[in-house]
């Protein structure tokens, strides 16, 4: 933060947030202006509406006043690909192969490259007006054609001009942002080819892709799935995709591979056209970014658009950021009430993190804390109810459990992660003599109580979702809250902010659209080869009766999987693998899918491969592992809360409230002795030996039980009297001397 803009919040300012809901642009995406920008940018409107609208059957309302003729959009297949190709349409466009510097100096391009852009424009288009011709002539029928038919004037010039523009966007030449590549204009409409061809076709593919299906069925699959892959390489990194290029290399040398991974085989036209079907690409991963992960994103664009977004960290400010170490403290509230609503661990660090860390560091704490405890508070957003990021509703449609159960459960172990949090910073600020931030510096308290109602918004969702109404419909009236609180604002949203929101949702949902697509790659080869069953299998052989140590291999499992992948992604694979084995076994679903979900999400703060920790790093300018080894002890809680609900399901609001409240009590405590023993300072400074015993206690408390309760609450009291010299701890201070 400059000097600038303290100096502008002193004597209680009403601001100290100005810049956090701005939006985060990506090395590689492009920022077009004047008429492609008014171009590109109806079409994300567009893009985002139509979510809306079918959701909410509006398309039905319009065509009935207009006397047009009903499309039935909400049809699964038609729903589903127009959602995944038109993602991959906008996001070919708004987003290069490679990152774009903004000072690229412009360059023609090469004979050898022009002619390679000609050729694939020839062989894309060509296949193009074949599909028309197929749609003019009735070729596209669900009796089917001769499985040659079209193979020379559509399936093969579709995906050799498909690979030709691939090759072409990979070696062009770097532009500016505002210049638009030909090469991802032909796989933008390779894309929309594609999910024309399917959509067409989408009745006899469903008869037929367990069969025989056609050749030109698994050309365009095979096409689609690249087109995926790129985006998804593009948006998300390599991981992903590199982990899905191993399950479809899977499906092709399981008769050679030995024991559980062993399978038969399948034909290239099977398995491709499996892949893109609701077994697959259109299965429940893309079944929930297409209604639940797409609405509360345009949600989040909304307090974005109309900056609700900055009140939420400006009344953190108020509120604690003149505590010992407040901006941390303000770290753990706004970024969680943040990583909530956009359900991105990485991308909540870049929001709120470029505030928060460099506050952090002016009041003492050292960069790597600052961009820990970024990374922490930023990932636990992800677990925070009621919107809990994405993974939630893939959870509520897997389980069949209904969303709001999943919520109500998820509240106890979202508190006990932030408490904690709050613990620790609290401490590491006690142990450093740390002060908060002058009070001339922060928003005035008492001018943030009197825009509380921006909280609305929030508080309609919640209560929508108690009183029973659908989760689609709860979602789209806390949009239409944060418009209509925003009216009482200088930031008021009218046509062109409401059309600015739904712009910036339907880029901020790109990346999500792509990894549930690649995720459900994955899914559908689980399924035609029923790896996941033996997988489950051989997990209950090595586990034999243990439930524990089926526990944590499933902890192993969906850590390793997330390092580098997305929470959504790394979940659905995760849950498709492990969970069918831990419920064999007699593990409550809800626990099962709740266990890996919480190690699916903090997988972006556990080194090596720490995401989360590392974004924050970048901010903070520290050392990347270094920063992802201490989010790690700042996240330390994460990693015991799940076993504390596997061996207390009251801590996921399941039994008697006096139950209930009794191991929330006692986990809260036990907690509090965790984060002592992890800081090394409870009510001083305490010694090794000490800090060991309070660990002890921490453990006891945690468990559940009454008389472990009772163990950990006399060492706690026992502790607490050494270190205020109630009781002789001369013994115990020589032995850790």
């Amino acid at each position: 933060m400059s000097a600038n803009n303290l100096a502008a919040t002193a004597a209680g300012a009403e601001t100290i947030a100005d810049g956090v809901d701005e939006e985060v642009v990506a090395s590689n995406q492009r920022v077009f202006t004047g008429t492609l920008g008014l171009t590109m940018a109806a079409l994300c409107v567009f893009y985002t509406a139509f979510h809306i609208g079918v959701m909410n059957g509006i398309h039905d309302r319009i065509s009935d006043l207009f006397g047009l003729p009903s499309i039935d959009l909400t049809e699964p297949w038609r729903y589903r690909l127009l959602h995944v190709g038109g993602g991959l349409f906008l996001g070919f466009i708004l987003y290069a192969a490679r990152p774009l510097p903004d000072d690229a100096a412009a360059r023609r391009l090469s004979p050898a490259e022009l002619l390679l852009d000609i050729v694939a424009a020839v062989l894309v288009i060509g296949a193009g007006a074949q599909l028309v011709a197929m749609w003019v002539t009735g070729g596209l029928v669900a009796t089917g054609a001769p499985a040659d038919t079209y193979l020379y004037t559509f399936a093969y010039p579709l995906a050799a001009g498909t690979a030709l523009a691939l090759v072409s966007a990979w070696i062009a030449p770097r532009r500016n942002r505002d210049v638009l590549s030909w090469a991802d204009v032909l796989l933008a409409l390779s894309a929309a080819i594609v999910a024309a061809y399917i959509i067409s076709h989408a009745d006899f593919l469903r008869m037929r892709a367990q069969v025989f299906p056609h050749a030109n069925d698994m050309w365009a699959s095979i096409t689609g799935i690249a087109l995926i892959l790129e985006l998804t390489r593009r948006l998300a990194g390599m991981a992903l995709v590199m982990i899905v290029a191993v399950f479809i290399a899977y499906g092709f040398l399981g008769p050679w591979l030995p024991g559980v991974l062993f399978h038969n085989g399948y034909a290239p036209a099977r398995f491709f056209a499996f892949i893109y079907t609701d077994n697959g690409i259109l299965g429940p991963t893309t079944a929930i970014s297409s209604t639940y992960i797409i609405l509360f994103i345009a949600f989040a664009a909304f307090l974005q658009a109309s900056r609700v977004g900055e009140y939420f960290v400006n009344f953190a400010f108020a509120a604690a950021g003149s505590q010992r170490g407040g901006p941390a403290k303000v770290a753990v509230f706004a970024s969680g009430l943040m990583g909530m609503i956009n359900g991105t661990s990485a991308g909540n660090v870049v929001a709120t993190g470029s505030l928060t860390i460099p506050l952090m560091k002016k009041v003492g704490y050292q960069p790597r804390t600052a961009a820990s405890v970024e990374a922490a508070a930023s990932t636990g957003g992800q677990i925070m109810p009621p919107i809990m990021g994405a993974g939630a509703f893939i959870m509520a449609e897997v389980t069949g459990i209904p969303y709001q159960d999943i919520a109500i459960a998820a509240l106890i172990p979202a508190i006990l992660y932030f408490v904690s949090i709050l613990f620790m910073v609290d401490k590491e600020a006690l142990k450093l003599g740390m002060k908060g931030l002058p009070r001339n510096e922060l928003p005035s308290l008492p001018l943030m109580m009197r825009r509380i109602f921006l909280f609305i918004p929030i508080l309609i969702l919640i209560g929508a979702l108690f009183m029973g109404y659908s989760v689609i419909r709860a979602g789209t009236l806390a949009m239409g809250a944060a418009a209509v609180v925003s009216w009482f604002t200088p930031q008021k949203m009218l046509l062109k902010e409401i059309l600015w929101g739904l712009e910036i949702a339907a880029r901020m949902a790109l990346q999500m659209v792509a990894v549930c697509a690649a995720a459900g790659i994955i899914v559908g080869v689980i399924a035609l080869t029923g790896v996941g069953t033996r997988f489950s299998s051989l997990l209950l052989d090595l586990a034999g009766q243990s439930q524990l140590i089926a526990m944590v291999f499933a902890m192993l499992v969906a850590i390793i999987l997330g390092m580098g992948m997305p929470t959504t992604a790394a979940y659905a694979v995760a849950a498709a693998v492990i969970a069918p084995g831990l419920i064999r076994m007699g593990v409550d679903p809800l626990t099962a899918h709740f266990f890996i979900f919480y190690y699916a999400v903090i997988s972006a703060i556990t080194p090596p491969v720490a995401l989360a920790a590392y974004a924050g790093a970048a901010i903070a300018q520290s050392d990347p592992m270094r920063t992802s080894v201490e989010s790690f002890k700042f996240g330390l809680a994460a990693f015991v809360v799940p076993f504390m609900f596997f061996y207390s399901s009251e801590m996921l609001m399941q039994g008697a409230w006096l139950d209930i409240l009794h191991v929330f009590v006692s986990a809260l405590f036990g907690i509090y002795m965790m984060a002592s023993a992890v800081q090394g300072w409870m009510w001083g400074r305490l010694n090794p030996v000490l800090r060991v015993v309070t660990l002890v206690g921490a453990l006891g408390m945690i468990a559940g039980g009454w008389m472990s309760d009772l163990v950990g609450l006399v060492i706690a009291v026992i502790v607490i009297g050494i270190q205020r010299g109630l009781l002789n701890a001369r013994n115990v201070t020589r032995c850790a001397d």
